[in-house]
């Protein structure tokens, strides 16, 4: 048995209340007691006077699936920004399922490696053997996991642009099925990225029947997040209604300059309505004007055409690079085009596997196409994906602060940071600063929120959503998963110009009743996570 007594902060205990002065008691790995605690008796004592005293951050949208795995140094980052609980398999993409065979699996790795990072055949390829992995691995943090539908339906049917037939319709089922029964949180979706681009609603919510009969959530990367935005809302409100399921708008935003200010109010009238009409339907967001994703992303589905190798070769072909060319100066009804509605000036190169490339990290593809002697901003975006077999890594910069601010002040929002792990020097800064940037800026410097907001919205709230027992609010009995800091100190320092900047400022984190940082330092081994499954 171990106690910590930690004295005399400012308790903010994650369900939006206000902060009060007191005393928290951690016994092993649980809160003991909390209140005025006077000369209670401890094997450590620490004096939080002036500090806040709050939850672990719960960031329910991280790309970290195989990082405990495959990175022994996976955990700093997070930790130094105060992550205490991590929630997987995002946007469709997931670890497992995977493809039985060694060519499939090695497809479905080149293709999520600008989001999930390097990976090898060695990586468990079923739910069960992701779970069985993960109980045998030191966890840095407190691991959720979700699995993606658009890892399913690769391993139900590869790239295929083809509709389901039943039985690959009732064996992507199973594979839910089998995930729910195992424990997985959720189930996510990334309807705008192949595969799953070639889904139908109906598709979706037979096949997602499980989640709702579980009582889980699914989480959903839209369609659409350009022109077409409200349509993709409705679509996914509709998708869960039929599937019965609680539903979570994945980085909820509007993007492309015409439509700022405006598609962002339409979308958010459609939520309310399904909230009125009694669906269980919120919406998460990070703090960023610009987001991150893979290069892929700007293929068209028509240019894919159901198989991602076969276009990855076309583009290293003059032939390919016309079609290219010519296929994303189009707009389409069905897919929202990021090469016409943002252009390629705002997309940057921010992670590349080849030396040739890293000279264009930092880049936009238009600045870097002109520098570097292209014809066009096309005709390198084909080589960067014909040459590194679609591993590029970009951010897009997509939103307005004006929308972002509207979305953040929805009460049912939550905090993420989307952080996604390809192999780079010039990572999105959410890598390293998400969840301090909300204290420094959305509350200290631009006063969108109280404290007890911010902090509500990165613990309690995304713990409820997710129900994650015991974690996200500081109360009796919960796990002891604790932040000490000083709001004027604890702060980012990643920019979009230097990005691989740690956050500092933390005073204490406790992890599951262990002390794991100290002034910003690691402390012991460090690994004090735990594996979390639905009940």
């Amino acid at each position: 048995m171990s106690t910590v007594l930690i004295k005399n902060g400012v308790i903010y205990d994650g369900t939006g209340d206000p902060g009060v002065s007191g005393d928290v008691l951690i016994k092993d790995d649980r809160i003991e007691k909390i209140g005025d605690l006077g000369v209670a008796e401890a094997d450590r004592v620490i004096d939080a006077e002036g500090r806040v005293v709050c939850p672990g951050f719960v960031d329910i949208h991280r790309h970290c699936d195989a990082k405990p795995l495959n990175d022994p140094l996976f955990g700093k980052r997070e930790l130094a920004q105060g992550i205490t609980t991590t929630v997987v398999g995002n946007c469709g993409i997931s670890l497992t399922p995977c493809p039985e065979t060694d060519a499939g699996a090695r497809e479905m790795y080149d293709f999520d490696e600008a989001v999930l990072g390097p990976m090898e055949l060695g990586l468990p390829r079923t739910y069960e053997g992701y779970l069985e992995a993960l109980k045998k691995t030191p966890l840095a943090v407190n691991f959720a996991t979700m699995i993606g539908t658009g890892a399913v339906k690769i391993t139900v049917k590869a790239f295929a642009d083809t509709p389901y037939t039943k039985e690959e319709l009732d064996a992507a089922r199973a594979l839910i099925e089998d995930a729910m029964k195992r424990g997985a949180v959720g189930v996510s979706l990334g309807i705008m990225y192949l595969p799953e681009c070639y889904s139908s609603t109906d598709e979706f919510a037979y096949i997602l029947e499980p989640v709702g009969r579980y009582g889980r959530v699914i989480t959903t990367h839209i369609r659409g997040e350009g022109d077409s935005m409200v349509e993709s809302v409705r679509e996914v409100i509709e998708i869960a209604r039929k599937a019965g399921c609680a539903l979570e708008i994945s980085h909820f935003k509007s993007c492309g300059v015409n439509n700022w200010k405006k598609q962002i109010h339409e979308a958010i009238a459609l939520i309310e309505q399904a909230r009125a009409d009694g669906q269980d339907v919120t919406c998460d967001f990070y703090p960023y004007e610009g987001g991150s994703t893979a290069l892929t992303t700007m293929l068209p589905p028509v240019f894919v055409a159901g198989d991602m190798t076969k276009a990855l070769e076309r583009l290293g072909t003059p032939e390919g690079v016309e079609e290219f060319r010519v296929s994303s100066r189009k707009p389409y009804d069905d897919w929202d085009n990021f090469c016409v509605t943002l252009g390629w000036e705002r997309i940057i190169i921010s992670g590349v596997t080849k030396e040739k490339f890293k000279p264009m990290l930092g880049m936009t593809v238009t600045d870097a196409a002109k520098q570097f002697g292209y014809p066009d901003p096309e005709a390198l975006a084909a080589e960067l994906m014909h040459e590194e077999n679609g591993k590029t890594a970009i951010i897009n910069m997509s939103m307005c602060q004006e929308d972002i601010d509207t979305v953040a002040k929805l009460p049912y929002s939550n905090i993420i940071s989307d952080a996604i792990y390809a192999a780079t020097d010039t990572p999105h800064p959410r890598m390293y600063g998400a969840f301090p940037k909300v204290i420094r800026e959305y509350v200290g410097e631009r006063h969108l929120y109280t404290l007890e907001e911010a902090i509500h919205k990165m613990t309690g709230l995304p713990a409820e959503r997710m129900k994650l027992a015991g974690r996200g609010v500081l109360k009796e009995g919960n796990f002891a998963d604790i932040l000490v800091f000083d709001p004027q100190k604890f702060t980012d320092h990643a920019t979009f110009q230097d990005p691989a900047q740690m956050a500092d400022g933390l005073d204490y984190l406790f992890l599951n009743g262990k002390l794991t940082i100290e002034k910003d330092q690691w402390v012991g081994e460090a690994h004090n996570g735990v594996l979390l499954t639905a009940e």
